[in-house]
């Protein structure tokens, strides 16, 4: 017997996807088409991951059959079990205080405080069409991708589904590509200054320390 469902709350799925839609979006606030492809693909992520998490429970389902014969007893449609890595790795208690949620939170945070400090940073230099090379721009190349994907990943350790699953690496993917053809038009119009910026600074990997050069 199931208690109430913790499901179909499309309500909850308007207003969850929006808030963090609009979190990104104005932190990012995109202008060029490759803003815009960027910002859509973390979109498309976020409304994926609450139409499951209160909407249609579809990796649930799918897995039904295996969860209810590999722990009989707990009813999946309350909110609490969906958080199927609490169940699977054996944590006990609150699901929103446990290792992975508590991560999730930080990483999540971190996200999109690294987003608002890189893209700050990144149409200033757009508006004076110069180089990005201060802040966060010092310690590696795409920090408005890496803030994306650890947004992403935050919430895959709290509410991991099969749609999200197989987005993740699919926009991990997307990002990279972005990032080269980014880095193609950023050698044409800026040749060897850019060039040297790439041999001194790591792609996606943030050094620690830093001489952060003066703006081109």
């Amino acid at each position: 017997m199931h208690g109430e469902s913790a499901y179909g709350l499309w309500t909850l799925v308007i207003l969850n996807s929006a808030i963090f839609i609009f979190f990104a979006f104005s932190f990012t606030k995109p202008q060029t088409k490759t803003d815009w492809r960027s910002f859509g693909a973390f979109s498309a992520f976020v409304i994926a991951l609450f139409t499951e998490m209160y909407g249609f429970p579809l990796t649930i389902y799918f897995l039904s059959g295996w969860l209810a014969e590999k722990y009989p007893g707990i009813d999946f449609l309350s909110h609490e079990n969906g958080h199927l890595l609490h169940t699977l790795l054996g944590f006990e208690g609150n699901p929103h205080f446990d290792p992975l949620h508590i991560a999730s939170n930080i990483l999540i945070i971190l996200g999109f405080f690294l987003l608002a400090s890189a893209w700050n940073v990144l149409h200033k230099a757009q508006q004076a069409h110069s180089l990005a090379t201060t802040g966060w721009y010092a310690r590696c190349r795409h920090p408005q991708y890496i803030a994306f994907i650890l947004i992403m990943f935050g919430f895959l350790l709290q509410w991991p589904t099969i749609p999200t699953l197989v987005m993740f690496p699919i926009l991990v993917v997307v990002y990279v590509r972005l990032a080269k053809r980014e880095e193609r038009m950023a050698l044409e119009e800026f040749g060897e200054i850019y060039r040297h910026y790439m041999e001194s600074t790591p792609a996606w990997i943030p050094k620690f320390k830093i001489n952060e050069p003066e703006t081109v």
